[in-house]
């Protein structure tokens, strides 16, 4: 049957008015644990009597207190609460229980019987005024488990934002809390409640940095503990003031200023640590920000000023010495005081500005100039900051020549690393609007073609041209009206020189610059046509020029791709273009067949790719209905300068045909860029003739793209009939291809590249063609092709099947490939013969190696055995895969490692003096890990590897002798002290 509460109460009358204290413990227990399951049922006039009852039950023996508070906690949640309980459950219990003197549990059951009331009944709470923070004072003083310290200062932090009245106790209140100040706490290990120090020291700053009215109490203690000989106390005392900051005005602060300011300094100038160092000057930044933006009365002093006063009179004349030590920590300081508003830059710009320029006419040294101009530099990116420069304030407008001159004499300088620094200041000035005048603009141009082009250092050159591609969006006309035509006719004058010299360093620098500045929609519409112009010129010269002239184009492409128009223009642009070049070179006889060589093809792909990718698909829609046509039909009237000598048909029989099959690469380049929604023309026959080609073509170049492009045109087509059809017809010509034929192995590269293309889309026929794929394994001609192709299948394609060209890529594919495949590769290698076994290590190692290694770590002790027999393989293919594949395994499962010690440290030293220098420089990476083992494992085999390890640091290449350094270094410390 069902009871009610009263009905319980009473059948408990017996145990709860019995005079043993444990009999009546037993009864309120009872009680309070059917309380707690069902007090959301309770009628209120039953609340009514049980809190009564328990309020009474507080003053019985202590034995009964616990289940007492258990009972009144699951009251605390009743929402028929009647008014005015809350406030007598919570003066029964300040009044009548000792709450420190309790266990932590029922510690713990007090502080939720607060936190439940004030989060239900707040407004009666408040009605207790400041006798409700006095009981919960003494409640919490003396309290020291960290369970009810994080329950207890979420309390204090409620009471101070909810706007409890704290009355005379705001010092009571703030010295229960900040004598935890600062935490010391260190969890025990395994400890299951998962407290951190870290969330102790959050939760008691929230509570100290809630309210300026701890300020007169708190700020005396951070200073005391900044001077602390702890790094965790300063840190903490740090970051608590830059956290009260937020909240104080000047009138907290005041006082403390003139002793805040020296404990910063004193830490900036003297400490050995970083971390102190930011917290410093975040902590300094905090305070002028927090002085900015103090309202100030007519009457009252400005003590930012004053502040920043006495920061200027203690650092200033630092900044005079470039070459003494407090240099920096000056310049730090004055740039974390300036940073807080713009009422503080104004204030110290204005003296440290002009210092500044009049400290870098006064040194000669380029050392010295670069000190001082890295400070300007610092200041000046803080104008960046504030946006736009105000002419009346701005201590900058006032200095502009100067600064200009400065700059420039810096673009001038020898010194490279002086260089290195005017540049970016002028890259930081050319981004404040206004601040250049038309005739310096000009200088700017001028010094960067210079440095761009004709500085003998790559960094400067580098530098420059970045800065160019920075500024060239803010001043688009100047930058296209006076550095690309500057450009263009570096260009053609040095194609003669070059010509004449046999150099081509200024023309790939110049190619390199025209594609850094085209980061501006206007100015791309400059130089695609200076860069396809050149193109033109360079296809009867060498291999290197036409691929330099490519990386530039690419280079563009993907600076437009973020902007719609200039995706566009170059689209439409470029890809004729390039398709006209490569087709006229195909078709003509007497032209140049360098745009036909493979690594010219390789160069255009990602051009073309690039330019695809990111159209819209009604764009791309425009451009697929001419760019098909042209492979399938030869038509050709889309293209620029369209007459060719012979027609276009790549698909076509015939040898001379050939070299119009090789821009079957291009296609690829197009078709499998292209986002997924957009229909191309003819899909089924460009299928069909795709796959003719890649398993009939003797070509291995064309036979590969034409393989790729088959694959990367599966991968997006929806599932249904059609895909079956096409999947189909591909298994049925690569299955006799594979098995006789002068066409084995396209049929292989066929499979591999369709099989990832399944993979990748978790495809039902995948599995089918890997099966094949494992069974070539044991073939004797086909075994190493196919097991390198496992590298293939996992690794990241560059130009196809990459989610960057919109590729059907799922989630986690190389751990269901795993799963699938590598229980059916160990089987084979145990079945193999010994002719092939190294196949099936190939393959296992090709798939570990590119699998993610936590999921590694998990299946090691099974796979472990093999890969260790893998680094006995002839293989340097194998045997390099298994050491990139075993050197984060050392990191990150040692103890299964240590099991198999000998074997390792043998199989690495052997390998250290490997023919192959990859596979040197992999076993020494690997001899260095392994001292990441337990000691215990190490120390017998200390003195071996250590003489073993003394050969390589005389190895003929440097990057050998570069990790037996390392490696041999960090054996010696094995055992050692502190390690």
């Amino acid at each position: 049957g069902s009871w009610t509460i009263l009905q319980l109460v009473e059948a408990l009358g017996f145990c709860l008015e019995n005079t043993d204290p444990r009999t009546r413990g037993r009864g309120i227990q009872l009680l309070s644990q059917v309380l707690l399951e069902c007090h959301s049922l309770l009628q209120e006039k039953e609340v009514l009597h049980l809190v009564l009852f328990y309020e009474n039950r507080l003053q019985d023996h202590h034995l009964l207190i616990p289940s007492v508070l258990q009972g009144l906690r699951a009251l605390s949640l009743c929402e028929v609460l009647a008014p005015g309980l809350a406030v007598s459950v919570l003066k029964a219990i300040f009044q009548e229980v000792h709450v420190q003197s309790l266990l932590q549990q029922d510690r713990y059951t007090v502080y939720s019987i607060i936190t439940n009331f004030m989060a239900t009944r707040e407004e009666e709470l408040k009605g207790l005024g400041a006798d409700f923070t006095f009981g919960f004072i003494q409640v919490m003083d003396g309290e020291k488990d960290p369970r009810n310290l994080m329950v207890a200062f979420q309390i204090v932090h409620d009471l101070i934002v909810k706007n409890y009245a704290l009355g005379p106790f705001v010092e009571e209140l703030f010295e229960v809390t900040s004598c935890y100040f600062p935490i010391d706490f260190t969890p025990p290990p395994n400890d299951p409640h998962g407290i951190q120090r870290e969330d102790l020291i959050l939760s008691l700053r929230a509570v100290l940095a809630s309210t300026p009215q701890f300020a007169e109490f708190l700020l005396p203690l951070l200073i005391e503990k900044m001077d602390s000989d702890l790094q965790s106390a300063k840190l903490d005392s740090l970051q608590t003031l830059t956290a009260c900051c937020a909240i104080y005005g000047q009138k907290e602060l005041q006082e403390f200023l003139p002793s805040l300011w020296s404990s910063l300094r004193r830490e900036v100038f003297q400490t050995a640590s970083e971390k102190v160092e930011a917290e410093c000057l975040s902590a300094l930044h905090a305070l002028s920000a927090c002085l900015s933006r103090s309202v100030l009365s007519s009457d009252a002093e400005d003590r930012l000023d004053s502040f920043l006063s006495s920061i200027l009179q203690d650092c200033r004349h630092h900044l005079c010495e470039p070459d003494m030590k407090l240099v920096w920590p000056s310049a730090k300081l004055l740039q974390a005081a300036a940073s807080a508003s713009l009422r503080s830059y104004h204030r110290l710009t204005h003296s440290i500005l002009p210092l500044l320029l009049e400290q870098y006419n006064k040194h000669s040294q380029s050392s010295q100039r670069r000190t001082i101009l890295e400070m300007l530099l610092g200041f000046l990116e803080l104008q960046q900051k504030w946006g736009h420069v105000e002419e009346d304030e701005s201590a900058l407008l006032s200095l502009q020549e100067t600064v200009c001159s400065v700059v420039f004499s810096a673009l001038t300088d020898p010194s490279v690393q002086l260089q290195l620094v005017g540049i970016r200041a002028l890259t930081v000035l050319g981004s404040l609007q206004g601040f250049l005048s038309p005739s310096d603009l000009e200088l700017v141009v001028d010094h960067l073609v210079r440095l761009a082009l004709h500085e003998e250092d790559s960094q400067s050159s580098e530098a420059a041209m970045e800065a160019a591609g920075s500024l060239a969006p803010v001043y688009p006309k100047v930058f296209s009206g006076r550095m690309v035509p500057r450009l263009g006719e570096e260009l053609q004058s040095g194609r003669t020189d070059s010509l004449a010299k046999g150099l081509i360093s200024g023309i790939g620098r110049c190619l390199q610059a025209l594609a850094a500045v085209s980061t501006h929609t206007s100015i791309v519409r400059e130089t695609v046509p200076v860069l396809l112009q050149h193109l033109r010129n360079v296809q009867k010269g060498n291999t290197a020029e036409v691929v330099s002239v490519c990386q530039s184009l690419h280079r563009v492409a993907l600076q437009c791709q973020q902007d719609a128009e200039g995706c566009w223009y170059y689209h439409q642009t470029v890809v004729p273009c390039l398709l006209a070049m490569a087709v006229q070179a195909s078709s003509h006889p007497l032209v140049s067949k360098v745009l036909l060589e493979e690594e010219v093809l390789t160069a255009m792909v990602p051009v073309i790719s690039a330019a695809t990718t990111h159209l819209s698909p009604e764009l791309a829609a425009q451009s697929v209905s001419h760019v098909v046509p042209l492979f399938l039909d030869g038509e050709v009237s889309f293209l620029p300068q369209n007459s060719f000598p012979c027609s276009f048909q790549p698909f076509e029989d015939g040898e001379c045909l050939e070299p119009q099959r090789r821009l079957v690469a291009l296609l690829m380049a197009f078709v499998c860029s292209l986002p997924h929604n957009v229909v191309i023309p003819q899909q089924e026959r460009l299928l069909r003739e795709l796959l003719a080609l890649s398993c009939s073509c003797s070509c291995p170049f064309t036979a590969t793209t034409a393989s790729k492009c088959f694959a990367g045109l599966v991968n997006k087509h929806p599932a249904g009939q059609q895909l079956d059809e096409i999947l189909q017809l591909a298994v049925n010509r690569m299955e006799p291809g594979l098995t006789e034929g002068p066409h084995r192995t396209q049929a292989l590269i066929l499979l591999l590249w369709v099989t990832k293309a399944l993979v990748l889309r978790y495809h039902p026929l995948s599995s089918h063609l890997t099966d094949k794929l494992l069974g070539l394994l044991s073939d004797v001609e086909l075994g190493p092709i196919a097991a390198d192709g496992f590298s293939l299948l996992m690794a990241e394609s560059p130009d196809v099947l990459h989610k960057g060209c919109h590729a059907d890529v799922r989630i986690m594919f190389r751990q269901r490939f795993f799963t699938d495949n590598v229980p059916k590769l160990v089987e084979g290698f145990h079945g193999a013969g010994a002719d092939v076994k190294a196949n099936y290590l190939k393959s296992l190692s090709h798939v570990l190696n590119h699998l993610p290694k936590p999921v590694l770590v998990t299946e090691l002790p099974t796979l472990l055995s093999l890969l260790l027999e893998a680094l006995s393989c002839s293989d340097r293919v194998v045997q390099l895969s298994t050491l990139s594949c075993l050197q984060p395994l050392l990191l990150e499962a040692p103890q299964i490692m240590s099991l198999h010690i000998d074997t390792l440290v043998t199989k690495f030293l052997s390998l250290a003096s490997s023919p192959a220098m990859a596979v040197r420089i992999a076993a020494l990476r690997c001899a260095h890990a392994l001292t990441s083992l337990p000691t215990i494992v190490l120390l017998p085999y200390k003195a071996r590897v250590i003489r073993a390890l003394a050969k390589p640091l005389d190895d003929k290449k440097r990057l050998v002798r570069k990790e037996a350094v390392a490696a041999r270094g960090e054996w010696f410390l094995v055992g050692s002290p502190g390690r």
